[in-house]
């Protein structure tokens, strides 16, 4: 686990450093992705109908619910590797 945890803050500080800025749809999946791997599933008021970024993310975060820490951290690290190409 503590492996898992070492190459995933790796992957958050590489996704800083991007060749170039990943398309909206992918930041949205890179944000819910971290969060479900540092929070879990989704919590808090969905952000109303005015609030476009906040909905977003929301929707975003609230599609992977269920998902396992773990499993979110994997598919994070995953993406990032993807990204860098």
């Amino acid at each position: 686990m503590s492996d898992l945890i070492d190459t995933f803050e790796r992957a958050i500080e590489e996704v800083k450093t991007l060749p170039q800025r990943p398309a909206n749809e992918t930041l949205l999946r890179l944000y819910a992705l971290y969060k479900q791997a540092t929070r879990g599933d989704v919590s808090g008021e969905k952000p109303g109908f005015t609030d476009f970024v906040g909905r977003a993310k929301y929707d975003a975060w609230e599609k992977l619910t269920g998902e396992t820490k773990e499993g979110a951290m994997q598919q994070y690290i995953a993406l990032v590797e993807e990204l860098k190409g």
